[in-house]
């Protein structure tokens, strides 16, 4: 949440147990419906069995997509949303995909492509390229 924020997405969490509270200064809601603006992700952070009942939520709330992060697959759920117009993700991490897709995991030396021993390179002083020791 606090990496998505700091690339300027606004998050609402959503999460009974700290309703009211903060979570990385937003006000923590109990359920969806709570909300009361437009929403256009609603990132599923629960096991696989609770995305079914969020996926509806979602679908009463008017979310475009239903994303259901790693480790996290409900093909009723998905086909459910997939019925009533959203886009579904699962099995996939916001905060990974937007590193992927905008290049950033890229920077870092992961996915360059190539299989080897190596550390990723740095940039020494100059602008020189070294491999990490």
């Amino acid at each position: 949440m606090k990496y998505l924020m700091a690339k300027g997405f606004h998050i609402l969490p959503v999460n009974p147990a700290y309703a009211g509270s903060e979570i990385v200064g937003q006000k923590a809601h109990a359920a969806l419906a709570e909300i009361g603006t437009p929403v256009d992700v609603v990132d599923i952070f629960r096991n696989s069995e609770a995305a079914l009942q969020v996926t509806r939520e979602a679908i009463d709330l008017g979310a475009k997509v239903v994303w259901m992060q790693l480790g996290v697959r409900n093909d009723e759920a998905a086909k459910l949303a997939e019925d009533a117009g959203l886009k579904v993700v699962m099995n996939r991490c916001p905060k990974i995909e937007y590193g992927r897709l905008s290049g950033e995991i890229g920077w870092l030396g992961v996915n360059r492509r190539l299989i080897d021993n190596r550390k990723p390179l740095l940039f020494g002083k100059g602008g020189t390229m070294k491999h990490q020791r």
